[in-house]
């Protein structure tokens, strides 16, 4: 079964209420309902691999909020609640009656059947990890799928007595109700997780749901989502100006393009060298967007007024606001330059979105803050424009070959917003980052050596405020520790460590050490996402 093109979800525009349906579309689409899964995002992703829109909503919205023209299905998501606690998540019972297929995993089983009449227990002891699953009874949701495969559980309720009108499809060693349904109904229940990629045929379980249960077609595609941002942002825009804030990155020159191709000359891209910045990126930006792409550069030295902002600060979540404000604050002296300008684009993504979350009923914990997200001032003199807000990394890069980017923008390693603020944890000043950065060159240069760079998600060094006794010339030293991070990634919401080759390894230790005055050690990161993030802060 070969994945139609890539599809792309929508997100609440309000917290706790149902998306806004696109003026003037209506297309298929699956509501996904969040009851905190840090998962969920995954499942939008299953969905959009199989070329069906999906959109992302509060646990809260109500039913008739969810009976919307082109809405062809109901997920509800797992989190890390028990039904039996108090305050847990509870979704609006009267989308039961909608006659619209449901489809719920882990926790959203657990809720669907409590809700239903049936009977939920707390395990004597969880399922976590593989097991083996049987189907025991034919299903649409199975159909072409063998009897036995391997699944990927993570729960410690689990369903004692199914509601009635439903049976049991599919078991487990450990979970006699693995998978339930109530056929007639359109209800579907899992109580493992098919979006993770340790269960062998997950996709295949998805589509099911999607094209038997659900008959969704596969619609959605990538150039129509390009077209009709580029309409949406015309029609939001008019005849005003549009400052956008240029890193260099993949998302902020994805966002460009999108903007330029939308509104021409009426954006304005804005690069900020805010003293935080790789080695060469400032001469980088300048050829490849100025010279290169032809885009209207704005080119403004502020490093001095961050770093003098930053300066004792140490927690990352204070790091990260600062800059957030400090950004916003020099676009907006940048805006009252160029003239009356209104809005202010950013390339914020879906991950960033969804770190920075805040806590609460059916929501993610907070992760980290991304200065473009929690960061921002409340109050704001400017509008801002998020074209891709609702896209992960690997779509991005997807919409960026549609714009005709050059490879070696859209491949280029990610870097946080805050910069090397978050890879610098000994204190910031010009001198720690004066070795950031050189070690930090050392490791891309040894990786692009190697023909590794875009083999690996993201490589890099972080400069960290622990001194250790070496011995370099016969002579005694004490300097610092520099970290190197290399990661596996398809979106970034999920990272494995990187296996880099001993030799190369090697290479950039010994570099590093000889090259970088101040730096006497060196570690490699073999954490993975969860559960560690990929960057340190």
């Amino acid at each position: 079964m070969s994945p139609p093109p890539t599809a792309l979800a929508k997100t609440p525009e309000v917290e706790g209420s149902a998306t806004r349906a696109d003026e003037g579309e209506a297309e298929s689409r699956i509501v996904i309902l969040d009851f905190g899964s840090q998962y969920t995002q995954l499942i939008a992703r299953r969905i959009r691999e199989l070329g069906v829109f999906s959109e992302i909503v509060s646990p809260e919205t109500p039913a008739r909020a969810l009976a919307r023209p082109g809405v062809k299905g109901l997920v509800l998501s797992g989190g890390p609640s028990s039904v039996a606690q108090e305050g847990a998540p509870v979704p609006d019972p009267a989308l039961f009656t909608l006659g619209l297929p449901v489809l719920g995993i882990c926790y959203g089983l657990q809720v669907m059947t409590r809700l239903l009449g049936g009977e939920v227990e707390r395990a004597k002891s969880g399922e976590y990890g593989r097991a083996a699953l049987e189907w025991r009874a034919s299903s649409p949701l199975s159909a072409e799928l063998p009897s036995h495969s391997t699944v990927w559980n993570s729960h410690g309720d689990r369903v004692l007595q199914p509601p009635k009108g439903f049976v049991v499809l599919a078991r487990t060693q450990e979970e006699p109700h693995a998978a339930i349904a109530d056929p007639d109904r359109r209800l579907y229940g899992l109580q493992f997780h098919p979006e993770v990629t340790h269960t062998d045929l997950g996709k295949e379980i998805f589509a099911n749901f999607l094209f038997r249960i659900c008959h969704a077609p596969a619609s959605w595609k990538l150039s129509s989502f390009l077209d009709r941002s580029c309409a949406e942002i015309r029609a939001k825009v008019g005849g005003e100006q549009v400052i956008l804030g240029l890193s260099g990155g993949v998302d902020s020159s994805v966002a460009a393009a999108l903007l330029h191709r939308a509104i021409g000359d009426q954006l304005h891209c804005l690069f900020v060298d805010n003293g935080l910045l790789r080695q060469g990126e400032v001469e980088t930006v300048r050829h490849l967007f100025g010279e290169q792409m032809g885009f209207a550069l704005h080119v403004v030295d502020a490093s001095a007024r961050f770093l003098a902002k930053l300066r004792g600060v140490a927690d990352p979540e204070r790091k990260r606001k600062i800059i957030g404000r400090e950004f916003i604050h020099v676009f907006e002296e940048a805006a009252r330059k160029l003239g009356p300008v209104r809005f202010l684009a950013q390339g914020t993504l879906y991950p960033d979105c969804i770190e920075s979350a805040a806590a609460g009923h059916g929501r993610p914990a907070v992760i980290k803050s991304h200065h473009n997200v929690g960061g921002l001032p409340k109050r704001m003199k400017m509008h801002l424009i998020e074209p891709l807000r609702l896209l992960f990394k690997d779509e991005v890069r997807a919409l960026g070959e549609l714009l005709e980017l050059p490879r070696e923008i859209l491949f280029r390693h990610p870097f946080p917003g805050p910069g090397l603020a978050v890879r610098c944890l000994a204190p910031i000043n010009p001198h720690h980052l004066a070795l950031l950065r050189a070690a930090d060159a050392i490791v891309v240069e040894e990786i692009r050596r190697a023909g590794l760079y875009e083999e690996v998600w993201q490589a890099f060094a972080v400069l960290l405020p622990a001194r250790s006794v070496g011995v370099m010339g016969d002579a005694r030293t004490y300097e610092l520790t520099a970290a190197v991070r290399a990661v596996q990634s398809v979106d970034g919401m999920t990272a494995d460590w990187a296996r880099l080759p001993g030799e190369v390894l090697s290479r950039i230790s010994n570099r590093i050490i000889q090259e970088v005055r101040g730096i006497n050690r060196v570690v490699y990161d073999i954490s993975s996402k969860p559960p560690a993030t990929i960057e340190w802060e």
